[in-house]
Parts: structure tokens; sequence; C-alpha cells
């Protein structure tokens, strides 16, 4: 090999991550960070389903790592990536392989998935060998170059990375077929030796893209790698492609071996040992053959695994005692910040809610209204007045005092098409606005003039009557003051003609209220003002809000600066909004069959609604 040909990955290895696999890529990340790499590993993520933007951290920073929807895409706007990650499942891992390594920039092609047919493994190997490319796996874990590259979830969580030393590069490289036995390499390596620099997990497949020798005699080449592990298992003859090297001096380097599966003899019939190609078909492929057969080429081979990391020991300080080795220095390498999610489930940190809520909570099983579960609302049956008055007040009120809520917002559902709030909502749709739009247009004209004069006649009212204010006193002062008295008077009704909602709602509130001390004070002070005009009455917003106010007191269970809070807040004018969304959807609704022409006459509601506009 020459030109390096034998260096797969560096610190400046940039790689291609092909399927949205977020974890993975924070991962690799995260151990670029370990190894104080000044740039990130991936460079790109392919995600056939949308382009754009990946947001990641990158040590305690964050970073935005583009999306790209083909792998053609990906390569011409990053020509220097040239490992490709690719987690395609085993339906797809043969075709984007395939397109990979036909791709000029890509020469490290890392198959994650597992279930790739043998024969498309045998054809992306022997393309692979034509172009003087590599191909990792199927069916590994990746490989890992200590303080330099990690191909996506190689070596665990950062724990275990961190208690292996592989975020600095030690002398020993190593290969094997398991993925999960790679990482108990890192361990039995840091242990025992200097530690780990560079690690591959060919695959468990019966016909790898790469082979151990494949892996071994780059390492040969690398002058930075000092001895040689490997791990094999049953099954397979790849193990004596080694042996042949061994034995005519392409392999010259310490190299400690071992084929686990040795146990498979003691069984009755042929075993599996859970790769597909963990199977031996004859003698010649049991672990016992192919540990004999290195032994006898060369290798140091123990007499189980339980002596396998002596021998690495043995073989490691004999290097360094002839000068061969000077083991490498220690690092200490930066902390990683734990993710939120990972140290609050383990109880590590804590931190301010961004935002509070004392009236639901969708934490539990099931979401709860004021503490009461969703399932007991309507096992108990509970009214939309009991629930209004739990989300509202967060208390469950007397069911008068609910009952009362609810027929508030029925009276105040709708008051036909001419009032400004309906007709904007009308417009808004005549128009071809959606719904949410056209509601949002009639309910912001709730104000002083549309329904927002039930808070303003609550204040006003609260504040003389419990003044101990007269009626005539109270009168005179906003005349003085040159405010019209909110929810006194109406352009049609008078007391000759009265607004039948007025009616029930003072029917009500004598039949059910225990006390109607502001709704008593409002009538005084609408004879008062009916001496000067009829029509000066005290009109629905008005009645609404001394009625509501008799109803906080009577019910027993606000004090009075809860009172006062919530009349500050303008709580009351919510049963307003919510009483006149009903008739606001409504109208929509009704211009929306208009415009598809669903009525058979449909002019007839417009004649009215410009009829009722030309009245006003």
């Amino acid at each position: 090999m020459k030109n390096k040909d034998y260096l797969l990955f560096a610190r400046d290895t940039r790689a291609i991550v092909y399927g949205m696999q977020e974890n993975a890529v924070q991962r690799m990340l995260d151990f670029d960070y370990l190894c104080r790499r000044e740039r990130p590993s991936v460079a790109a993520i392919v995600n056939p389903t949308r382009g754009g933007w990946h947001q990641c951290f990158f040590g305690r920073g964050e970073i935005l790592i583009p999306l790209y929807r083909t792998l053609k895409q990906t390569v011409e706007k990053h020509p220097d990536a040239d490992v490709l990650v690719n987690f395609s499942s085993f339906r797809s891992a043969y075709p984007t392989t395939m397109e990979a390594l036909e791709t000029d920039t890509l020469r490290t092609i890392a198959v994650i998935a597992e279930g790739v047919p043998e024969k498309y493994s045998k054809e992306l190997a022997i393309l692979a060998k034509k172009k003087n490319k590599w191909v990792i796996g199927p069916a590994t874990v990746g490989g890992i170059a200590a303080g330099a590259f990690r191909i996506g979830n190689t070596a665990g969580a950062l724990d275990n990375i961190i208690e292996s030393n592989l975020y600095r590069p030690g002398h020993v490289a190593y290969v094997s077929k398991s993925g999960g036995l790679s990482n108990e390499m890192n361990s039995i390596l840091a242990l025992n030796t200097d530690g780990v620099f560079e690690g591959i997990a060919i695959g468990g497949d019966r016909y790898p893209g790469s082979t151990f020798i494949d892996h071994l005699l780059r390492y040969e080449a690398n002058p930075e790698i000092k001895m040689m592990v490997l791990l094999g298992e049953v099954g397979g003859t790849n193990e004596y492609e080694v042996v042949e090297a061994l034995k005519t001096g392409k392999i010259t380097k310490p190299l400690v071996a071992w084929c686990i599966g040795t146990c498979s003899k003691v069984f009755p019939a042929e075993v599996q040992f859970g790769h597909a190609g963990a199977r031996a078909g004859h003698d010649r492929e049991t672990a016992d053959a192919k540990n004999r057969a290195l032994r006898e080429a060369g290798a140091i081979v123990p007499r189980s695994f339980e002596d396998f990391d002596q021998k690495i020991r043995v073989t490691f300080d004999r290097l360094v005692a002839e000068g061969k080795v000077i083991p490498a220095p220690e690092v200490v390498p930066p902390l990683i910040p734990q993710d939120y999610p990972e140290a609050s489930k383990a109880g590590r940190v804590r931190r301010s809610a961004h935002f509070i809520c004392t009236i639901s909570d969708d934490r539990g099983e099931e979401p709860t209204y004021g503490g009461v579960q969703i399932s007991e609302v309507i096992e108990k049956a509970l009214s939309i007045g009991d629930v209004i008055s739990i989300l509202w007040f967060r208390k469950l009120l007397p069911k008068w005092a609910t009952n009362f809520i609810e027929l508030i917002i029925r009276l105040s559902a709708d008051h036909g098409p001419a009032v400004s709030g309906a007709h904007n909502a009308i417009v808004a749709s005549r128009a071809g606005k959606d719904l949410i739009s056209s509601w949002a247009s009639g309910l912001l004209t709730i104000g002083p003039r549309f329904g927002g004069a039930i808070d303003d006649a609550a204040r006003f009212f609260k504040k003389a009557c419990d003044s101990g204010q007269s009626p005539e006193a109270f009168v005179e002062e906003m005349k003085q003051r040159g405010i019209t008295i909110p929810g006194i008077g109406h352009r049609i009704k008078s007391l000759d003609n009265p607004d039948k909602r007025v009616e029930l709602l003072k029917n009500y509130s004598y039949q059910n209220f225990p006390r109607r001390k502001y709704l008593d004070f409002a009538l005084e002070v609408e004879k008062v003002t009916t001496q000067k005009r009829n029509t000066l009455i005290l009109n629905v917003d008005g009645c609404i809000g001394v009625t509501f106010l008799d109803l906080l007191n009577a019910c027993g269970v606000f004090s009075p600066q809860e009172i006062e809070e919530m009349v500050e807040i303008g709580y009351l004018n919510a049963t307003f909004a919510l009483g006149r969304s009903i008739g606001l959807i409504g109208h929509i609704f009704d211009q929306k069959r208009l415009n598809a022409g669903l009525y058979r006459h449909p002019w007839d509601d417009i004649l009215y609604l410009e009829e009722r506009a030309e009245k006003i």
C-alpha cells in the first residue's frame, strides 16, 4: 500500500449518513467533541423524505447539518466527504451501496443493515475491490479510529468510550466479526495496552464486503500500529487467509488471535451462534481448527478466551520492553454535556418551567382538569358549566352557579348578522378566508362597544356599590367625568320594549341566587338613567356583569381580593367571548354554504342582512 491507502479514517475524515438516524448522528458528533476535533465528522444526511436542516449538538453549542433527498445531490454539495455510513434497510442497502461505490468521492461505505442477501454482498465486495474502495459490513456496527472518527453507534455509550480511552489513539489495532464483541475488545485493550488505534467489526454475514486479511494488511502497513488482534468465530474460512499471510511473511507484526465458539464441539449437532456466518459446515470451519492453524502459523493464540487478555498484555509489555512501543500519554477528555431528557430522567438536573399551568395537567396517564381526571368528568356527568368553573376558577362552583354560566352562553351565542362581530366574520368568510381567520376577525371586535362592556360594567358598578355610593351620586359622578356608564343603554330596547335576555337573567338571579347586591344596585341606577330617556336601560352586557359579580360573592368560595383580581383581569368578558364564538362559527358556516350555492334561495339571507344594516 502507498500514499497512506492503509488509513481509512483520520481526524479530518468527513462522512455522509444515509438515513435519518438522529441518535447515531449525535453520538458521532459527541465522539468528535470528545476527541477535540475542529470540525464535525458528519458533513450531511441523506433523508429521502425531506430536505432542509437537522439541528443537533456539537459539544455545548448547536449546529445545523444539511439534509438532502438524494445521494447524488449530497456528494455534489460535499465532495470532501469520503465515508458513507449507510443506515438503509436490508431492502435498499444494496442499491444505495452500489450507487455509493459508483461515486467518485466516496471511498469507504459502512453497511449497517442485517439480512442483505449473500448474492448482493458478494457483488458489493467484488465491485469494491475493482474500484479500490472499502465496504465494511453488511451486518456491522462499523468501526472506530480512536481520537479521530467513529462510525455510527460503534463502541456504545460515551461512558464506555471514555473508560476504553478511545478519545485518543493507542498502538493496537483489532478486527473482529462481532460488533458486540468489538466493545469487549475496546475494554480489554484499554486495560492491557495503551489502547486502540483502530478497530473494525467486519460484520457477521458469511460473505462480508471486506475480510480479516484486508484490514490486517492495512494495519501491517501502518507504522503507528505496533501490534494487532484478531477476534474470529466459528464458521467460515476467512481466518485461513490470515494463516497464509503469516506463513508467507505478509504479516510480521505481533498478532494475538482467537476464534470463539470452541464450545460447539460439545453439542451433538451443528449449531449456529447468532450470526449468519457463525456456523461450521465442516471441521475446517470449527473454532478449534482455526485456532490451531493460527497458532501453527505463528499467531499468538491463548488456550481459551479467558487467557486472551493475558496474551495481549504479555505481548504489549514485551514490545514496550524492547523499545518498539512508547505508550501513548494519557490526556483528560473534555466533558460532554448530558442531554437534558437523559439527565432529567436520572434525577441529575432541575430547571425552572418555561410556563406555569395550574388548571390542567397532561403528564399522567390521562389529562386532568383542576385535578379532576377526564374519566371522572365523564363518569360524574359534569356539565359544560362545571368544566368552565374548574378551568376558569379552579373550583367546582355550586350547580346554580354553573347553570347560570351556561345560561349566559346560551343567551349571548348570537344577536343577528348585523352586529360588528358577526358582520366581520361574514365578510371574511365571503372573501374566502378559512374558518379560524374568519372567526378571529369577528372575535377581535369584542370590546367596550361590543361585548366588552361586561368587564367595564362590573368594574364601575362594583366600585360604586362597594364604596356605599348612592345610585344618584354614581350617575352624577359618571356625568361629571364625561364617561358613559358601561352596561346602560340600548339602541332599540327600552322600558316599554324590554330585552328578553335581560329579563331571563334577572328572573334566574331572583329565583336562584342567595344574594343580589350588585343587580339590585344596577336596577336602582336604571331607575335614575331612564328618567332622562327610556332607552337608558340595563342592557345585556351590564346585566351579565353585575349578576356575575353577585355569583362570585354568593358562591362563598372566593375572597374579596380574589373577586377584585378576576374583575381587573377581565374574567367576565370571557363568558361573552365563549358564547359569541358559537354564533360567529354558525355565521361562517352559513356563508360557506352560501358560497357553495347550497341554499335554494341564498339571496334571501343577504337581503335580510342589508335590511338590518339600513335600520341600524
